[in-house]
């Protein structure tokens, strides 16, 4: 296989400028560029830019992958919308790592396997992913504990990626609604190779989100409650192109204004998520495979009832069943010799259940002796036990 890489990058909050816009171009010269977006993909050669530097420069989010089995995507946002102090709880090494540049604290998830087939469609996979950093804005934290579960979960793929020390490390503070992912966390998760056996069982210590959040009626009632020159500034911020940061940080707000009180659950180790989720997906095996004996039990009752119904029916017919195996057989052809020794093996199976064995072979061996000079029957009746 050739080599494979492709970069994007999306600025959500603000436009690239021109002279930004060519500083960026003189990276690539095939790249498609605009002001909100950078996409290109290389077979031979690499790109020339470092995707930090442009991150912390210019863009709000940015993914990567290679066929060799690399996958990351990178989100930047301002530090006033997520604390440092709280992403740090999340960091974990290279895999789920962060750091804070100016204003804006930059998040980089990263998963390798070298052993995964590969997805060339990598075109809609950051649309599909970047709405958790509104998400995260407006305090959902759940994509950063998936990807710090991500990383842990890498050590089921390759025993090399931690040390077993790593077995005691404590999960960080566990997010509501882990069990009912929105539709961008869960493309992150499968970004990120997430098994799901391992997200279930994390998700066993989330508590439920509550069902009225971020309802039309909830954001309404609390509207009003802001005060009327805050409005205005929030207002002029929009006209000045600034809607989403805007948009983020009133939910940021909002959420934080209106969020219950949730009581932390008892924090588990590594070791108790990945043993939890190893022994889930044996359960899952067992079960699977005592479906499938049930259904191939079922499946070889319903057989073995059709072919008793078949039989008393050739028992019925008697004679008349062995002149239709010599119609087959004077046709000479290839699709009615199959069909003769489909019923003569039928026939067989009606001589073993009336004891009527000698008079099967007796007949048998005539029609053999009849047609010996039929080396294709002949040859298919070697191959049934004829």
């Amino acid at each position: 296989m050739s080599e494979y890489q492709y970069y994007e990058f999306v600025a959500i909050d603000r436009p690239l400028d021109d002279g930004e816009q060519a500083a960026v171009r003189a990276l690539s010269t095939r790249a498609r560029i605009s002001s909100t977006s950078f996409a290109n993909e290389y077979h031979w050669g690499d790109f020339k830019g470092d995707p930090r530097r442009l991150m912390e420069r210019y863009y709000d989010a940015h993914l990567y992958v290679a066929n060799w089995g690399t996958r990351r995507v990178m989100f930047r946002l301002p530090c006033d919308l997520l604390d440092p102090d709280v992403v740090e709880d999340y960091t974990l090494g290279d895999e789920a790592s962060a750091w804070v540049t100016g204003e804006f604290i930059v998040l980089a998830f990263t998963s390798e396997d070298d052993g995964g087939e590969f997805d060339y469609d990598a075109e809609n996979l950051l649309s599909a992913i970047v709405g958790v950093r509104t998400e995260l804005a407006a305090g959902d934290l759940r994509p950063l504990y998936l990807a710090w579960l991500a990383a842990y979960g890498a050590w089921e793929r390759d025993e090399d990626v931690f040390d077993r020390e790593a077995d005691d490390d404590l999960e960080p503070p566990v997010p509501p609604g882990l069990g009912t992912l929105t539709a961008a966390q869960r493309a992150l998760a499968d970004f990120l190779r997430i098994d799901g056996d391992l997200l279930a069982i994390a998700a066993q210590a989330s508590p439920p989100l509550e069902d009225t959040a971020d309802s039309p009626d909830d954001l309404a009632a609390w509207v009003p409650h802001l005060p009327a020159a805050e409005k205005d500034r929030l207002l002029v911020r929009v006209l000045l192109g600034e809607g989403m940061r805007v948009r983020m940080e009133l939910l940021h707000r909002y959420r934080g204004d209106t969020a219950p009180a949730i009581s932390r659950p008892v924090r588990r180790t590594v070791a108790d998520l990945l043993d939890a989720a190893a022994q889930r997906r044996a359960d899952g095996e067992l079960r699977l495979a005592r479906r499938r004996a049930e259904d191939e039990a079922r499946r070889e009752q319903a057989l073995s009832l059709a072919r008793e119904r078949r039989l008393d029916r050739l028992a019925e017919e008697g004679d008349a069943a062995w002149s239709r195996v010599e119609a087959l057989i004077a046709t000479r052809k290839p699709a009615d010799y199959d069909a003769a020794v489909a019923l003569l093996t039928d026939l067989q199976a009606l001589a073993e259940r009336e004891d009527l064995d000698d008079t099967f072979a007796l007949r048998t061996t005539a029609l053999r002796r009849t047609h010996a000079r039929k080396p294709s029957l002949i040859e298919r009746f070697d191959r049934a036990g004829i």
